[in-house]
């Protein structure tokens, strides 16, 4: 149950509420992307927090070291319980942002995002990235870790070689989940959510197959059980 954040990918802080209290207990945490941060800024996080819930606050910085490291100074004084920035703004950008929060008394998890889940390697390619998503995304993870990030973002079919690569203490989180069963979305690289775990993933990332099911709680208390 700890494993499973639940995306709270909805219009309004209202929605994010009701959605939040219906999970709660039933799941490990909310992560809070851009389209509810867009639309409520931060009070929904500081809504969330003061409910005792861990907020992980999905916004993928990416800029220059000085910029994102405000950034992510911020989001730490919100007291989220983690916060990622893209692996591509390169180590001098990963460590600003590492330092930015280092002395925090509490210091969010900083993790950051290698290859999102909705590009295969033909649309990597037309982003001039040669390397497959697994060689990318190895790649990646391996600068996120020697600049000192708590871990990284990454599809459950680069989780494994991640893992054997990066240690058990390197934390990943796996988006992209997807039963056999449910439909794909706008994901492309996706496993079940035991697969994913089996692979090495620490937290997995669900938002549809939970949150637009009839029952949501009942959804993810069924998806917890397959948890290894």
């Amino acid at each position: 149950m700890d494993r499973i954040l639940v995306a709270l990918d909805v219009p309004s802080a209202d929605a994010a509420l009701a959605l939040a209290d219906r999970l709660r207990g039933a799941v490990g945490g909310f992560k809070v992307g851009l389209q509810l941060f867009s639309a409520e800024g931060p009070s929904i996080v500081r809504r969330l927090v003061d409910r005792g819930d861990r907020v992980f606050l999905d916004l993928k910085f990416h800029d220059i070291p000085n910029t994102v490291a405000g950034a992510v100074t911020a989001a730490a004084d919100l007291g989220v319980w983690m916060l990622n920035v893209h692996a591509a703004g390169g180590a001098a950008m990963l460590e600003s942002a590492r330092k930015a929060i280092d002395s925090k008394a509490r210091r969010p998890l900083l993790i950051a995002v290698t290859v999102l889940t909705s590009l295969d390697a033909r649309a990597l390619l037309a982003t001039g990235v040669e390397a497959s998503p697994l060689d990318h995304a190895l790649r990646l993870a391996q600068l996120s870790k020697a600049a000192g990030c708590d871990g990284v973002v990454a599809s459950p079919l680069e989780t494994s070689a991640i893992r054997r690569e990066c240690g058990q203490d390197f934390a990943i989180v796996t988006p992209g989940i997807r039963d056999a069963a449910d439909a794909k979305d706008d994901q492309q690289r996706t496993l079940s959510a035991a697969d994913a775990v089996a692979a090495g993933a620490s937290y997995v990332v669900i938002g549809r197959p939970i949150t637009a099911a009839a029952d949501p709680r009942a959804s993810a208390e069924s998806i917890a059980a397959t948890l290894p």
